[in-house]
């Protein structure tokens, strides 16, 4: 068993800068994920919309579209969300709402692991990357979306698209505990992931 995790340097380098916004990098058009957000109670949040770098890291962004068209995001939780860095989910082997989320970021899907694919995109505010393990082809299913500025994951994390709508939804997504490294108690959660090509 592994734990998918983002470097916890944040402490040292991001800010808390809001986040502003980027026009997207992608030299071709979408695919979108629409993400409906919701509380811990069922109740709607609000919805994001990102979009995903296929010409930047196509076996990631063909990974995700894969699970959200099949369903395998519906009822994923945030399970790791850190103040000023980032919100962390897509843990759809123990990260389900409706089931024991105490393993929460351990896991991936059935699919394997991929290969990283680094790109000179920087991480901003609402960039898109993927989690991993230590070691950097380990990415699977986890993916985090960037609350502030991170740079200094540059080059060290796959990115995989930016958030294009839906900021306020973002920045109110339920925040962890920083003392346990960001951990939610119940969590906000990805009630319906939807690809728009």
């Amino acid at each position: 068993m592994r734990n998918i995790f983002l470097i916890s340097a944040f402490m040292l380098a991001a800010g808390g800068a809001a986040a502003q916004g980027l026009p997207g990098v992608s030299d071709g058009p979408g695919p979108n994920l629409v993400i409906e957000v919701a509380d811990a109670s069922g109740a709607a949040k609000g919805t994001i919309t990102l979009d995903l770098y296929a010409d930047k890291a196509p076996q990631h962004v063909a990974r995700l579209t894969e699970l959200a068209a099949s369903g395998a995001y519906d009822g994923v939780v945030f399970h790791r969300v850190i103040d000023g860095f980032m919100a962390q989910t897509g843990d759809v082997e123990h990260g389900k709402q409706d089931g024991d989320t105490a393993m929460a970021g351990m896991g991936g899907s059935e699919l394997p692991d991929l290969p990283a694919e680094f790109s000179d995109v920087s991480f901003q505010a609402g960039t898109v990357g993927m989690a991993r393990s230590a070691d950097p082809d380990s990415a699977n299913s986890q993916f985090f979306i960037d609350l502030a500025p991170a740079t200094f994951l540059d080059g060290q994390y796959t990115v995989v698209g930016q958030l294009v709508d839906g900021w306020d939804v973002l920045n109110a997504i339920k925040k962890g505990d920083a003392a346990a490294n960001g951990a939610v108690k119940q969590p906000d959660y990805m009630a319906k992931v939807t690809v728009q090509e």
